[in-house]
């Protein structure tokens, strides 16, 4: 029910004169709803662990790290939620179910991300933030029994943009004091190409997000600032959205492809909810995603 309503929301109520109150006040509920505690790791797998650490100095840069018990030199998986730039929490059982309970008994340390939203921070600055975390990862990987080499970074929906964009252009995380990483994961994002969202039809949850300054989308599209050292990519896209977000993957894999990078996409007949919380159970989907990552990891042996 809540996901009806966010689209009423953000959709059908924007056209009336009483859709920004409606829509803040809702915003603010669920913002206060979407912050939780983190998983008890030691139900899926006994033994393991969470931690908290802070990897900025705002409150909102933390990141909770799971871990299987005594990991020694464990791939680690990155995950950045999603909630149109301004929602979501790493608490979120959609963002951390399933997928703990797939890959912490297979040995990976999971590491679930918070960065700071709208409206207190633009997308460039999540953007940074997203960099800074993965920076931070690679260098704490060795105390926490994991392979700062081995990284794989996943998000979904706003989460997929900023984990994209950086993938796009991982100098921005070797500016954070990282490096380029093993690959990444994009869970339906609709926002590959900033431009070309914002110049046709589109939600109002965008221009939150982008403005109308068309030097701005290109700062935060990760079409606009691929680089020829761009991290390999999984595109993973629901055929269910109207706003065709396979075809934009489509267009980003070629682009790509074009410049010799491993990409590949994956269409799937899920929601835009399911396609994050079914990954992680026994599904083609998640044999795919874990192919994906097996063989990235793979050419760092």
């Amino acid at each position: 029910m809540k996901y009806v309503l966010l689209l009423l929301v953000f959709g059908l109520a924007s056209a009336s004169a009483q859709a920004g109150p409606l829509r803040d006040h809702y915003l603010e509920r669920m913002k206060e709803k979407s912050v939780g505690e983190a998983a008890d790791p030691a139900k899926i797998l006994p033994g393991a662990t969470v931690r908290t650490f802070a990897y900025g100095a705002d409150a909102a840069q933390t990141i909770d790290v799971y871990a299987p018990p005594s990991p020694r030199d464990a791939p680690i998986l990155v995950m950045v939620h999603g909630g149109a730039w301004r929602l979501g929490d790493k608490t979120s059982p959609g963002v951390v179910g399933n997928k703990l309970k797939h890959w912490l008994p297979q040995g990976f340390i999971f590491v679930s991300v918070n960065y700071r939203m709208l409206p207190q921070a633009g997308v460039d600055v999540q953007a940074q933030d997203v960099a800074q975390a993965l920076a931070y990862v690679q260098s704490q990987a060795a105390g926490w029994g994991g392979d700062g080499g081995k990284v794989i970074a996943m998000g979904h929906s706003a989460g997929a943009h900023l984990v994209a964009l950086a993938s796009a252009n991982p100098a921005t995380v070797v500016s954070a004091g990282g490096r380029p990483w093993q690959g990444t994961v994009v869970i339906d994002s609709a926002a590959l190409d900033v431009a070309a969202v914002m110049q046709r039809r589109h939600a109002r949850l965008y221009d939150d997000a982008f403005g109308s300054d068309p030097a701005y989308w290109a700062r935060v599209s990760p079409s606009a600032q691929l680089k020829a050292d761009a991290v390999p990519m999984l595109l993973v896209c629901s055929t269910k959205r109207l706003d065709d977000p396979c075809g934009q993957a489509r267009t980003f894999a070629t682009r790509l492809a074009a410049q010799g990078q491993a990409t590949e996409v994956l269409p799937l007949p899920l929601s835009h909810r399911d396609i994050n919380h079914d990954l992680g159970l026994a599904s083609e989907y998640t044999t795919k995603v874990d192919a994906f990552i097996a063989a990235r990891l793979a050419d760092q042996d």
